[in-house]
């Protein structure tokens, strides 16, 4: 058995599929999630686990080149938009509608899905290279 990282298998299985470019939506327990990528739902009750835990843990996991995150985020989750600022210094987080956001989550490889019950609290991830 794993001892260290993440011990999820499912989600270590969803991480070791991934390559330069892919993307990886990581969602609040509010977003509605298309057919087509691979979903982990690691909800377990509204708050836990929380979007700034799953995120941090991904990013301990991944080489990231860019985010995206709804622009509405900046209006109405303060928590969310001081987390994605401090983890993606500009000009690395793109800000697009919550509607393209969305629709962006269809190309998505890997759907992360987290019991956080804030609004907006939502980023799409493009993997990048260790080199």
């Amino acid at each position: 058995m794993k001892r260290t990282g993440i011990l999820n298998r499912h989600l270590s299985a969803g991480i070791a599929l991934l390559g330069h470019t892919d993307t990886v939506m990581v969602c609040d327990a509010g977003l509605p999630i298309p057919d087509g990528p691979f979903v982990v739902d690691l909800a377990f009750t509204a708050g836990v686990p929380s979007f700034e835990r799953v995120l941090t843990g991904l990013l301990d996991e991944l080489v990231v080149e860019r985010a995206t995150a709804a622009r509405e985020v900046r209006a109405n989750n303060a928590g969310a938009t001081a987390l994605l600022d401090r983890l993606f210094p500009r000009p690395t987080l793109d800000l697009v509608p919550h509607e393209e956001l969305k629709t962006l989550t269809s190309g998505a490889r890997l759907v992360v899905r987290t019991g956080e019950a804030r609004p907006y609290a939502n980023v799409l991830l493009r993997c990048g290279v260790p080199f």
